[in-house]
């Protein structure tokens, strides 16, 4: 980063540029594409996502604006924020352990309003979610752990400054009005982990939709900020515990972070995949849930106070636990369905037999991707796996687990659909495919 900018003029001036995906950032784009659909559609007739789709087709003022999920127009902002917090009503959207958060959810619906409203084309709305996931990915690690572990939500706070990039993307903003935009996002972004547990989260996803599209058209006509907004004395960094990592910025123009991007294969907490993960590898082993005597999952401690429901009641508590989730793999069991996780299978017999044979140890060893599994047999014996879930890079695997995953929740013949339109989103055909898809309401 030039010493003479500030963050915002440099980010700014990498939003604005020429944008040059190499071949996995474009495929890691088209994968989240595909994935943030998936799980938008599989999400409409949740709570938050009816709250929110009501409130912005009710404020609706042109019949030529931006689709919501489940169907309906309406202005970009409000449109923004609905499908935002709809891509994550269910919390099975994309992880950016870097970006310490959920970039999909805030930069996707950003750009994909000002898209749609400003009659761009495919190749420009690929552009726009390039250079948004990569500067929220930027952002947050600039802002560090630290400022998570105050109590921000990142994928609120570092998301709205993607979503600014992509949708002043869109827009055509020239250097010094993106700038203007990431500096204004500076005074509105906000997202509180207080709110986890309730439809505040998935909320603070649409927020930072809606604060990315609103400081970029505000920039537009002309809105001005300070320029050290983001890193200044009384900047979102220092009023917001961040760390302010200026290493973050080392290689921006360079080399892309986001496809770091880890996905969700499992319905729920993030803090269970990796386990979940070594729990497959020994069932693809041959090991059979009658072998099991006692399981032991070693993990990172910050996952201990997440996600370690010991006796998990309801479905909601079964997705943040490793208990019961390991005994619900263990016996067959498919971790990625969403009808799964509900009272019933928490007061199963039988999984509950299995379950407190399981022991949930911190191992300050492992990284917080990590996960290391070792299960007894009835006959003494010790089998055991690994697993890293950012050491799945293969992008093959990867679409076959994502395509996988979508007909799970939305069916074959939808899922086909959107794989299609993600594919051919340059064209407007494509692209006119995605926003057809987004009306429908998906299969229950």
């Amino acid at each position: 980063m030039k010493q003479d900018r500030t963050i915002a003029q440099s980010l700014g001036a990498f939003a604005a540029g020429p944008v040059d995906a190499d071949e996995r950032m474009a495929r890691f784009v088209r994968f989240s594409l595909y994935d943030w659909a998936t799980v938008g559609l599989a999400g409409v007739d949740e709570p938050v996502s009816r709250a929110s789709r009501t409130m912005a087709l009710e404020t609706a003022t042109r019949p030529d604006g931006a689709t919501v999920f489940g169907g309906g127009r309406t202005a970009a902002p409000a449109a923004a924020l609905a499908n935002g917090a709809t891509s994550h009503a269910l919390d099975y959207d994309d992880t950016h352990f870097g970006h310490i958060g959920h970039p999909s959810v805030a930069i996707m619906p950003a750009a994909l309003a000002m898209t749609e409203t400003r009659k761009a084309d495919g190749a420009t709305f690929l552009d726009a979610l390039a250079v948004g996931l990569e500067i929220a990915c930027r952002i947050g690690a600039w802002l560090g752990r630290p400022h998570y572990e105050a109590g921000f939500h990142q994928t609120g706070t570092s998301g709205a400054f993607g979503a600014a990039a992509a949708a002043g993307r869109v827009l055509g903003l020239d250097a010094d009005r993106m700038a203007h935009a990431l500096s204004l996002t500076a005074t509105r972004a906000a997202g509180l982990k207080s709110q986890f547990g309730t439809m505040g989260k998935p909320l603070n996803a649409g927020f930072a939709a809606e604060t990315g599209v609103t400081c970029a058209l505000l920039a537009e006509v002309g809105a001005q900020s300070t320029p050290d907004a983001i890193e200044g004395s009384q900047g979102f960094g220092l009023t917001h515990a961040g760390i302010a990592d200026e290493s973050a910025f080392d290689t921006l123009g360079r080399e892309w972070l986001f496809p770091g991007v880890s996905y969700k294969f499992h319905a729920c907490c993030h803090g269970l995949h990796a386990m979940l993960e070594a729990v497959r590898a020994l069932l693809a082993e041959g090991l059979n849930a009658s072998d099991v005597e006692a399981v032991t999952i070693r993990t990172h401690p910050r996952w201990l106070a997440v996600c370690n429901q010991p006796e998990p009641q309801t479905g909601l508590q079964a997705k943040f636990s490793y208990r019961l989730t390991a005994a619900m793999a263990l016996a067959g069991i498919d971790t990625a369905a969403l009808d799964v996780y509900d009272d019933e299978t928490c007061a199963r017999p039988d999984l509950v037999a299995l379950r407190d044979r399981v022991t949930v140890i911190a191992d300050d060893s492992l990284s917080d991707s990590e996960a290391h599994v070792t299960v007894t047999t009835n006959a003494s014996e010790e089998r055991s796996a690994h697993h890293d879930i950012l050491a799945l890079t293969d992008i093959d695997v990867i679409e076959k687990r994502l395509r996988e995953k979508s007909r799970t929740l939305i069916g074959e013949d939808e899922a086909a659909a959107l794989w299609n339109a993600a594919e051919a989103i340059e064209g407007s055909s494509g692209f006119s495919t995605l926003i057809g898809r987004m009306g429908v309401t998906a299969p229950s």
